[in-house]
């Protein structure tokens, strides 16, 4: 099982797909074992109540008017979240990603 579990969300889940392989190419290359996935914002409640819920969720920036409704439930989890940076994320800038996801979990 991974150390970490990072959600991303975004629209439709497909353009939040090549940041998710990035991100494990970024962890990969650190060392780190963590689960990466992405979902659409319509799956974030499910996922919050399956048996492993994520260690941080990461909202794509092209959903981030949604981010107060996301935060409400992730809040009432205790998990963090927040919309990944649009310049990482327009770059596909894994490791920066990571980092940010990173010190999400850390605060």
């Amino acid at each position: 099982m991974a150390d970490k579990k990072i959600m991303l969300a975004c629209a439709a889940g497909m353009s939040t797909s090549l940041m998710v392989q990035k991100i494990e190419e970024a962890a990969q290359a650190a060392g780190k074992d963590y689960e990466v996935f992405a979902k659409s914002t319509a799956d974030v409640e499910r996922e919050l109540n399956a048996e492993r819920i994520p260690d941080v969720v990461l909202l794509g920036p092209q959903v981030s008017y949604l981010k107060n409704e996301i935060k409400a439930k992730t809040d009432a989890k205790g998990i963090p979240m927040d919309v990944m940076p649009m310049m990482d994320y327009g770059m596909m800038n894994g490791e920066n990603i990571l980092k940010f996801a990173e010190n999400l979990m850390e605060n």
